[in-house]
């Protein structure tokens, strides 16, 4: 018998579509002002990180965490105003919850549907748990084009809906008729992150009283707690037993549970540094659309969308890095994202470093 190599085994056992496909790229930005991530730039106060730092000593390493992280869920349930009737499923970050979610409901036939472009974890982990995913392209103003919507819910059936609102890559806010339009219309479960709720004008928890196929999904990351990977679900504790169900013990590690609860407990900090990012937001957004190289889009996340008239937005990118200056060039991801940047709203500092290099940038190709 021929003696097979790692290779041969892995050509036979690994599914053909994922030996296909790349690992997840995250670029390298050491030495860089990094806005290419929506990640708050704000460390915490020394107060604080003292604080912190005394709260983790005395955590029980040795044990397992809390299963249910009670404590945290709590604090998550007082400091958001979360209503007692809904129920709270934490996850290691909102991909943890999306894969919980379409393992939850997959099976034959099982179809995912989305608007795009959106968040790109919806289509990578349908594609990872081997779950068909159908796409319906957003309208040219970003807004859900709602009868395309209804006929691909018509066609494809799906069993589970995202809607990414405020939407990310683009930033804007789905207007409110529209999301009733696809509830009304899906035999489905749907579910709307709101990742970037903390800079949004906007919440849905409302709709959660009139739509029992609703689900809202949010995230601690864009609040300055990228690092402790912690998002959570929330709705009718019903859908929430059942995902429980499918949710790996033990989560949210003990580490994770005390920082997020010793954060939580001075959220008036966050909340500082968030009211500060949309300020910058306003700023940075008055400047770029004041700028005739390039169309700047409203944004309702803490981020902006931009578009150069001539230039590359590949050569911009390019430039800017060389200027030490990293953001997220999203040319070829999406034909409504040709040419387009996402910028990550920074500290100001790194806000002018951003505008400086920027400005730079479309100089040489002017």
């Amino acid at each position: 018998m021929t003696r097979r190599d790692a290779a041969d085994w892995v050509n036979a056992l690994v599914r053909a579509d994922v030996r296909a496909t790349a690992a997840y790229h995250v670029a390298d930005a050491r030495g860089m002002v990094k806005l290419d991530a929506m990640e708050n730039p704000f460390a915490l106060p020394a107060q604080l990180q003292s604080l912190l730092g005394e709260r983790v000593a005395t955590a029980a390493l040795n044990r397992y965490p809390d299963p249910q992280a009670r404590a945290l869920s709590a604090s998550i349930r007082s400091t958001f105003g979360i209503d007692p009737r809904w129920g709270i499923l934490l996850g290691n970050g909102s991909d943890e919850i999306i894969q919980m979610l379409i393992a939850g409901v997959s099976g034959p036939g099982c179809c995912v549907l989305a608007p795009a472009p959106s968040f790109v974890m919806f289509r990578l982990i349908s594609q990872w748990l081997n779950v068909r995913f159908e796409e319906v392209t957003l309208r040219s103003d970003f807004q859900l084009d709602v009868p395309a919507m209804r006929e691909a819910i018509r066609l494809h059936r799906p069993r589970l809906i995202f809607l990414a609102c405020p939407n990310n890559p683009t930033g804007n806010l789905f207007d409110e008729a529209s999301l009733r339009a696809v509830l009304e219309a899906a035999d489905a479960l749907v579910v709307i992150d709101e990742a970037y709720l903390a800079f949004a004008s906007r919440d849905h928890t409302a709709l959660l009283d009139e739509y029992p196929n609703l689900l809202i999904m949010r995230t601690l990351s864009k609040l300055g707690l990228a690092a402790l990977r912690l998002g959570y679900l929330v709705g009718d504790p019903r859908w929430i037993a059942e995902f429980d169900k499918i949710r790996l013990p033990y989560n949210i590690g003990t580490l994770n549970q005390v920082a997020a609860e010793v954060a939580l407990e001075h959220f008036d900090v966050l909340d500082a540094q968030t009211r500060l990012i949309v300020s910058e937001r306003a700023r940075l957004l008055v400047r770029l659309q004041a700028d005739a190289r390039l169309h700047c889009w409203q944004s309702e996340a803490n981020f902006l969308l931009v578009r150069p008239h001539a230039a590359s937005a590949r050569t911009v990118h390019a430039g800017m890095a060389r200027r030490g200056v990293l953001v997220k060039c999203l040319d070829g991801g999406h034909p409504l994202l040709a040419n387009c940047l996402r910028l990550t709203i920074g500290a100001p500092p790194e806000n002018d470093a951003m505008l400086a290099a920027l400005d730079a940038a479309l100089a040489v190709q002017s």
